[in-house]
């Protein structure tokens, strides 16, 4: 007699990304002139100041949150939990829009010729690359 091993059933999906900064709005409208997506709906807290916005490019979302403690991770001292890896097909273009948006380019530079790492308006790295393939 053949035991079947068990198989993993899906049971959720991710319905959203969401991130920490002392300007949640600010981070919001960062990324979504970054990606070209929107700012599409914002929740208040309970004194009903809004404190949460929902950006979406149509299959993916991100939400954005105004934290009142928030701290900047000391990149690259501080190890990340995780950070957003961003494709562009021009590269160096985007770096330039994303440093007029309001990004910053630290000294440490991990990545050589991969990827460039940036800090968003909050602090926090993200990387810019051409993307990932498989194998590479």
């Amino acid at each position: 007699m053949t035991v079947a091993s068990p198989r993993l059933t899906a049971v959720g999906s991710v319905s959203s990304y969401a991130f920490w900064g002392d300007d949640g709005k600010a981070l919001a409208e960062f990324y979504a002139a970054a990606l070209g997506w929107k700012v599409v709906q914002e929740f208040p807290d309970e004194n009903g100041v809004p404190t949460a916005f929902l950006v979406t490019g149509g299959s993916t979302t991100f939400v954005f949150y105004t934290a009142k403690e928030f701290k900047a991770p000391d990149w690259p001292k501080d190890e990340l939990p995780f950070h957003l890896d961003l494709a562009f097909d021009d590269v160096p273009a985007a770096e330039q829009r994303l440093l007029e948006l309001g990004a910053s380019k630290p000294g440490h530079q991990p990545g050589g010729t991969r990827w460039t790492v940036l800090l968003d308006p909050s602090g926090q790295p993200f990387c810019i690359s051409t993307g990932w393939s498989e194998g590479a």
